[in-house]
C-alpha cells in the first residue's frame, strides 16, 4: 500500500511561526513534524510516499529530498494554487494508485502514536470507499464530526467522534471528479449516506497541531515520555 501525506496547507493558525517555515518542517521535541510521519510509515512497511505541497513547498523539498535517508521513495506533488483536500489527492491519484489499490492518508498537522501497519491490514471491500479512524473529541471540536456505529460511520448518530486524519481510501471514491479545487468532505458524506465508509475508534495519544500552543504541548508530552510508541 502506498500513502500520502498531505503538506500543503498554509498554516494560517500557526503564525508568526509558518511565516518562513512550513508547518511540517516546525519541530515537535527537536524534530520536523512531517519526520515523524515519514519514519513511522517506512517502520510500518510502507516506503513509496507521496508529499503535496504549496506554502514555502520548496524548503520542504530541500529538506526531505528524495526519501532516500529514511528508506522511502518520496514524490512531490507540487500546487501552484489551493487545490484543497480532494483536489490534491485527485491530482496525485496516478501515482497513489496505479492499479486501483487503496492507500493510505495521513494528515500532515496531526501527531500520532497510532501504529500505521493496522491500517495496511484493513482490506477495503468492494463496496466500501474508505476507512476512517475516529478519536474522541478535543476541546476545540467538542461536537466531533461523523457518528460511529457498528463499524460504520454516518453523518447522523448519538456517537459522534472526531475524524483523526488517517485513512485508508479507495480511488474510487473519486470517481466523476475533475481536476481543480475541491473538498474531501463532501465525498466522504455521500458515501457514508449509502453505507460505504468504515470506521475504528482510536483512544491512544493523538493531537491535532493546529496552534503553536499544541505544538507546544506535544514537544512536552514527548520530553516527559509521555507518548509510547514514537
Amino acid at each position: 500500500m502506498r500513502a500520502m501525506i498531505l503538506a500543503a496547507g498554509l498554516g494560517t493558525r500557526m503564525r508568526p511561526l509558518t511565516l518562513t517555515t512550513p508547518k511540517p518542517l516546525l519541530p515537535v521535541a527537536g524534530k520536523p513534524l512531517i519526520e515523524y510521519h515519514i519514519e513511522r510509515l517506512v517502520a510500518a512497511g510502507v516506503t513509496d510516499i507521496v508529499i503535496n505541497h504549496a506554502w514555502l513547498g520548496e524548503q520542504l523539498e530541500a529538506y526531505i529530498g528524495d526519501g532516500g535517508r529514511y528508506g522511502a521513495q518520496v514524490h512531490w506533488s507540487a500546487e501552484t494554487k489551493p487545490l484543497e483536500t480532494g483536489g490534491g489527492i485527485f491530482r496525485a491519484l496516478p501515482r497513489l494508485s496505479e492499479d486501483g489499490e487503496a492507500f493510505l492518508l495521513v494528515n500532515g498537522d496531526l501527531f500520532t502514536n497510532y501504529p500505521f501497519a493496522r491500517l495496511l491490514e484493513q482490506r477495503l471491500s468492494e463496496e466500501c470507499l474508505g476507512h476512517l479512524v475516529m478519536v474522541s473529541n478535543p476541546e476545540h471540536n467538542p461536537e466531533g464530526d461523523f457518528a460511529l456505529q457498528q463499524g460504520l460511520v454516518s453523518e447522523t448518530g448519538s456517537n459522534r467522534l472526531t475524524f483523526s486524519g488517517l485513512s485508508v481510501l479507495s480511488p474510487r471514491l473519486f470517481d466523476g471528479c475533475r481536476e481543480g479545487k475541491f473538498p474531501l468532505a463532501p465525498l466522504l458524506r455521500d458515501a457514508m449516506r449509502s453505507g460505504r465508509v468504515s470506521g475504528e475508534n482510536y483512544n491512544g495519544y493523538w493531537r491535532d497541531i493546529g496552534t503553536p500552543e499544541r505544538l507546544q504541548e506535544v514537544s512536552e508530552d514527548i520530553r516527559k515520555g509521555w507518548v509510547d510508541g514514537i
